[in-house]
C-alpha cells in the first residue's frame, strides 16, 4: 500500500533557496491574459519547474492581487516576474538577450510540441489571451510556433493547462 506523504515530508525548498538555485532556462511570456486564476496557476507551474521568470504583458494583471494569490499560493514570492506595457517590448528585450521566442499557438508551419527538441538554449514561451490567442504581431516576431497536438472535437486548452503541458515537456527535454 502507498501512504500519502505529509507536507513536511516533501522536502521542499524555501523561497530563499528557490531564489539561489539554478533555474530552467525558460521565461514564460503572458500575452494579455485576462483571468487572474490563470495567472496564479502559471506562477505555481513556474515555481514547480524552477522557471527563470514570468513576463506579464498588456492587460495581464500583476501581483499582489487577491485572485492571483488564491491560485498562486505564494509562488508570486518565489518566481521572478516583470511587467511590460506590450508583449512586443518583452519580445524585443528577450531577443536582445539571445532568447529563442516560441509562441504556443495553432498556426501555419507550427511545430508539434512532441516533435520540438530544444538544443540547450534559452527559450521564451509565449502564451496568448484566452479568447484571441497570441497576437499575430507577436507570432510574426517569434522564431517558431509550437502547437500542442489535440485529437478530440475541441481545438483549445485553458491557458494554465497549456502552460503545464508545454513547461513539463520542455523541462523534461532540457533536463534529459
Amino acid at each position: 500500500m502507498n501512504r500519502k506523504l505529509k507536507n513536511e515530508e516533501l522536502n521542499r525548498i524555501n523561497v530563499e533557496e528557490f531564489k539561489s538555485v539554478k533555474k530552467t532556462p525558460i521565461i514564460i511570456v503572458l500575452d494579455n491574459i485576462r483571468s487572474l486564476n490563470n495567472i496564479g496557476s502559471v506562477f505555481r507551474i513556474s515555481d514547480a519547474f524552477l522557471i527563470e521568470a514570468i513576463y506579464l504583458c498588456g492587460i495581464t494583471a500583476q501581483p499582489p492581487h487577491r485572485d492571483i494569490q488564491k491560485t498562486a499560493l505564494g509562488a508570486t514570492e518565489s518566481v521572478d516576474w516583470k511587467y511590460y506595457n506590450t508583449t512586443i517590448e518583452a519580445i524585443q528585450e528577450l531577443k536582445t538577450n539571445n532568447y529563442k521566442i516560441a509562441s504556443i499557438e495553432q498556426a501555419e508551419n507550427s511545430i508539434m510540441l512532441n516533435e520540438f527538441n530544444p538544443v540547450n538554449e534559452k527559450i521564451a514561451v509565449v502564451f496568448g489571451n484566452e479568447v484571441k490567442g497570441v497576437e499575430q504581431e507577436v507570432i510574426n516576431q517569434s522564431d517558431l510556433v509550437i502547437e500542442i497536438p489535440q485529437y478530440g472535437t475541441k481545438h483549445s486548452l485553458n491557458i494554465s493547462v497549456s502552460c503545464g503541458v508545454v513547461i513539463w515537456d520542455l523541462f523534461n527535454k532540457l533536463n534529459a
